[in-house]
């Protein structure tokens, strides 16, 4: 084996596959609550979905864990929704059909509340050394952002009107 290949190895990360399942149940069970109370989708067709949402990301973590050369988890995962998705790859109208039982902004409730709760010391440490500066800062990124948003909106709407 090669110097590179050793240092990839080594790079790689370990993935315990039994943890990100049970991690990934838990996710599908809250994503599969608020795809049915916020759109109203029915449990059954929601659960299928979510069922298949799964076995794709199981898919990919397995790849990312032993396939031969590394890519992160979220590409592998990416790659096999994919390809399970083209036209020509058999059983793609069933996934299709059931992926969009599942709202997806319905799931990224889970990901920001976890987003939220992953706020380490060490970053509430940075905000209290930086004062002003990082609310300033923050605020002139949230006012460019919603003028950036507004003047594109205004373009699109102008655009459509003429």
């Amino acid at each position: 084996m090669s110097d590179s290949a050793v240092a990839m190895e080594r790079t790689r990360p370990n993935i315990n596959l039994t943890d990100h399942a049970v991690t990934l149940i838990i996710v599908c069970l809250v994503g599969l609550v608020m795809n049915t109370v916020g759109p109203a989708i029915p449990l059954a067709d929601g659960f299928v979905g979510m069922v298949v949402i799964y076995l794709i990301s199981m898919v990919g973590l397995i790849l990312t864990r032993f396939a031969p050369f590394y890519l992160p988890s979220v590409a592998w995962i990416s790659l096999v929704g994919i390809v399970a998705t083209l036209p020509w790859t058999p059983g793609s109208e069933w996934i299709v059909a059931q992926a969009k039982s599942v709202n997806f902004l319905a799931l990224a409730t889970p990901a920001l509340a976890y987003a939220g709760f992953a706020i380490a010391k060490k970053e509430i440490e940075v905000a209290k050394h930086s004062g002003w500066k990082l609310a300033l800062v923050a605020c002139l990124v949230f006012l460019g952002t919603y003028a950036g948003s507004v003047l594109v909106a205004e373009l699109i709407l102008r655009l459509q009107g003429s």
